[in-house]
C-alpha cells in the first residue's frame, strides 16, 4: 500500500535503551536522584517481581513510583525533564532527517517508530523525539491526575507483547486501543508489508520481534556498543538465526549500519521496481 505520495513505505522500528542509547534509560538521572545505585535499583526491581509473580516492567514501574514518595515530584514533567538528559549514540540526533531524504531521493516513504519497555515519557522527553522523529512511540506508560501526577501504569510493554505494536505498524492500526488489529487484511492490503519493516535491538528481549521480522521476509539488525565491542548476544542471536544483521550502534553517516540500511532502502526501492514491472506486464498479458 503506498502512502499519500506514492511512495513506498519502509518502517524502521527501534528499541531504545542500548540501541538508540548506550545505558537503560532510568540510569542516566532518575536511579541516582533517589540515592540508589543502578545495579542495586535493578536488584531491587527483579527481586520485587520474582516474590511476587509480577511483570518485571510492572516491578520497576512500581518502585520508580514508591521511591519518589518524599524525594521528588514524580509528574509527567519530571520523567520528560530526565529523558531530556538521556545521552544517545554517536550520529544518532542526525540519523533520521538523513535516512529521511535518503528514502525520499529512492522514492520509498522512511518511517521510524520506537518499541520499547523503557518509559514512554522519558522517551518523549528526548531531543529527538521533541523534534518529531518518530511515527509512533510505543513504550511503557503511567496514567496520570489532573494534577499531572503517575498515579497508575497505563501501559507496560514487554519483550513478549512487542510483537503486537508490528502488527499494528504492518497494518496501519497505530492507535492502541484500536481492535481492528485483528481484522484479516490481505497481504495487497496491507499498509507496510513485512518485507518492509526493519528492526534494531540489541538483546534477548527483541528476540520475539527480530523473530517475527526475519521470519516474514523483514530485516533484522542486531547491534552492540561500539565502545564495549561486546558482541556476544549479537552474535548468538545471529547463529540462533533470530537476526539478518549485526553492526556497531554507530549512527554516523557512512558507518556500517548507516550503509547497511541504505542498502534495504536500495533494495526495497529495486523490489517495487520489479514489482510495478511485474503488474504491467500481467495487465498487458490479460488485455492481449
Amino acid at each position: 500500500m503506498q502512502d499519500q505520495k506514492g511512495s513506498r513505505v519502509l518502517a524502521i522500528c527501534y528499541d531504545f535503551d542500548k540501541t538508540l542509547s548506550p545505558t537503560d534509560m532510568q540510569a542516566q538521572g532518575y536511579i541516582q536522584s533517589v540515592g540508589y545505585d543502578v545495579a542495586e535499583f535493578w536488584k531491587k526491581t527483579n527481586e520485587l517481581a520474582e516474590t511476587n509473580d509480577m511483570d518485571k516492567n510492572l516491578a520497576y514501574m512500581y518502585v520508580m513510583m514508591d521511591e519518589a514518595r518524599g524525594r521528588l515530584i514524580f509528574s509527567r514533567d519530571k520523567l520528560e525533564e530526565y529523558g531530556s538528559r538521556v545521552s544517545l549514540f554517536s550520529g544518532v540526533a542526525e540519523w533520521f532527517d538523513r535516512l529521511n531524504k535518503y528514502g525520499e531521493d529512492h522514492g520509498i516513504c522512511v518511517e521510524h517508530y520506537i518499541i520499547s519497555s523503557g518509559l514512554k515519557e522519558m522517551i518523549e522527553g528526548t531531543e529527538i523525539a521533541r523534534k518529531g522523529a518518530f511515527k509512533k512511540v510505543y513504550a511503557s506508560s503511567f496514567y496520570y491526575d489532573d494534577r499531572g501526577m503517575a498515579v497508575w501504569p497505563a501501559q507496560v510493554v514487554n519483550y513478549t507483547n512487542k510483537t503486537q505494536f508490528l502488527f499494528r505498524i504492518v497494518k496501519g492500526v497505530l492507535d492502541v486501543n484500536d481492535d481492528n488489529v485483528n481484522e484479516y487484511c490481505k497481504p495487497e492490503d496491507l499498509r507496510v508489508p513485512f518485507r518492509n519493516i526493519v528492526y534494531i535491538g540489541d538483546s534477548d528481549t527483541d528476540i520475539p520481534c527480530m523473530k517475527v521480522v526475519n521470519s516474514n521476509g523483514g530485516h533484522s539488525i542486531g547491534v552492540y556498543n561500539p565502545e564495549t565491542k561486546n558482541v556476544d548476544r549479537v552474535n548468538k542471536m545471529l547463529r540462533e538465526n533470530r537476526i539478518r544483521y549485526i553492526a556497531p550502534a554507530d549512527y554516523n553517516d557512512g558507518s556500517e549500519l548507516d550503509r547497511l540500511v541504505k542498502a534495504i532502502i536500495d533494495k526495497t526501492e529495486a523490489y517495487e521496481v520489479l514489482e510495478s514491472k511485474h503488474v504491467s506486464d500481467m495487465h498487458g498479458a490479460v488485455e492481449g
